[in-house]
Order: structure tokens, then C-alpha cells, then sequence
């Protein structure tokens, strides 16, 4: 890589001087500056505190990402799993709940001789559900049955995703055998087609960001790891020739001696 530590990216410098934090240190009059982040400084949260958190996605604090590829069996390929595993736009249909109702009731504010201002009529409008047709899930959909028919009730606020820990047998309308795998969560899909623009000319499909997000998570989670696992392998090699050494000199010295 052009920077194999990205602490030293000038883009990831930019990135955290967009920022700034309380300096952690006083200034010559006992006061404490703000001054621009630096990639050593920690994410700032952008909610004041935990309550704001969760008012802000639906009543869920969001976790720290920075060790869930530690924390989730499968790590990185999880992560990319979760965030491709989104059923596809085909699958969701609209049903509806009640319909549209029209009705006309009576005021004050007409006459006897004009009864029209009477009437004002009130539309409540139709109550819709949304539905993901079991039928169409497939492709990369985790645990898949194909013999599997029926629909997903998808609350509000929610999002079907096959990878998310969960249990759909309440939410579906078919055989509980056949219930489909995966869970509900509060996030959207996020890597929409294009969202954002490589500086190489990598196009930017949500397979290709899926990689790149999760690959970013494994690294922050233990950003050592590299540097450790290649010290790992010198280490058992340097091992391996004084194995080697070792047992040759056994041999060359006890050649003589019985025993």
C-alpha cells in the first residue's frame, strides 16, 4: 500500500482536521483550546450522550464499531456479509391495510336555506404494510429455502437483513418451518450504487465499499495485526533453522560416542 500506516495519509489527515476537540492539555492561562483533530484523536460521537443516541435511531444507541469484527463471529466477512445482505428492492411489496375512508360530518355553519355548508367532508387516508415476499429471496441471501413461500411482515423503523442474529417466525405469514433466516435492525442499507467516488477510478458498487468498510474495521479493531503476524512468521523461521542448527550439531558432536 502507498501508506501502510494510514495515520500518515494526507486524505485521513484532512478527514480529522475537519474536526476539532478539546485539547487535552491547558494553555498558558489555565484555559482549554480547541484545536483540529489529528488520526491519533478518537471518533467524536456526534450525539451529546446516550439518550440523544437512541432518540436519534429509533430508540437504539448505536454500538462501537471499532471491535465488532472482533466481537462477531466471521470478523470482517460479517461485516461485508451484513452490509450486501439486504434483500433486493423486487422482494418488497405494499399491502394494504385498511382503506381510504371518506366522510361527511355535519356542522354549524350552515342554514336552513343552505344546508351545502353542512357538509365538509374528511379524508382518512389508506394504512399500507410493507412485505417481503420470501419467494424472491435468494442469490447471497444466508440460509435460503428455496421451497420456502410466504411473506415478512417489515415493521416500521425496521430492516430485514438474512445475517442479523434474530428470530422472524413472528413477523411471518407461512409454514414456521420455512421461516427465513436473519434478524430485523434499525439500519437502512447504506451503500447505495455510486455514493461515493474513488480517487483510482475503482467504481464504486456496494460490493467494492462493502470490502473497503469491513477491510477499515478488521484494521481498527487491531491495527497491529499485520505488523505482528509477519514478526509471527520470521520468528518460526528463525525457529526452524536452529532447529535445524541445532540437531545438526548433536549429530556432528555425539557421532563418536556410544550410547
Amino acid at each position: 500500500p502507498a501508506y501502510p500506516n494510514p495515520n500518515d495519509n494526507p486524505f485521513v489527515k484532512a478527514l480529522a482536521a475537519e474536526n476539532e476537540i478539546l485539547s487535552p492539555t491547558p494553555n498558558d492561562v489555565g484555559d482549554y483550546d480547541y484545536r483540529p483533530a489529528t488520526p491519533a484523536d478518537r471518533f467524536r460521537s456526534p450525539f451529546a450522550n446516550v439518550e440523544a443516541a437512541r432518540a436519534a435511531n429509533g430508540g437504539a444507541a448505536p454500538p462501537d464499531l471499532s471491535v465488532i469484527t472482533k466481537a462477531r463471529h466471521g470478523g470482517a466477512s460479517y461485516i461485508y456479509r451484513l452490509l450486501t445482505g439486504y434483500p433486493h428492492e423486487d422482494a418488497f411489496i405494499e399491502r394494504e391495510v385498511s382503506p381510504a375512508v371518506v366522510t361527511t360530518p355535519y356542522s354549524d355553519n350552515g342554514t336552513p336555506e343552505d344546508p351545502s355548508d353542512d357538509i365538509a367532508e374528511v379524508v382518512t387516508p389508506a394504512v399500507y404494510e410493507t412485505l417481503i415476499d420470501v419467494s424472491k429471496l435468494g442469490g447471497h441471501d444466508a440460509g435460503h429455502d428455496a421451497h420456502a413461500s410466504g411473506y415478512l411482515k417489515v415493521s416500521p423503523g425496521q430492516y430485514y437483513n438474512p445475517y442479523m442474529a434474530g428470530d422472524t417466525t413472528p413477523n411471518y405469514e407461512g409454514d414456521p418451518r420455512h421461516a427465513p433466516k436473519g434478524g430485523f435492525l434499525a439500519m437502512p442499507p447504506q451503500l447505495l450504487e455510486g455514493r461515493l467516488e474513488y480517487t483510482d477510478g475503482t467504481e464504486a458498487t456496494p460490493d467494492q465499499m462493502a470490502y473497503d468498510v469491513a477491510q477499515f474495521l478488521a484494521w481498527a479493531g487491531e491495527p497491529k495485526q499485520h505488523n505482528r503476524k509477519t514478526l509471527g512468521l520470521s520468528v518460526m523461521a528463525y525457529l526452524a533453522i536452529l532447529a535445524a542448527l541445532l540437531w545438526f550439531s548433536y549429530k556432528q558432536i555425539w557421532r563418536n560416542v556410544d550410547h
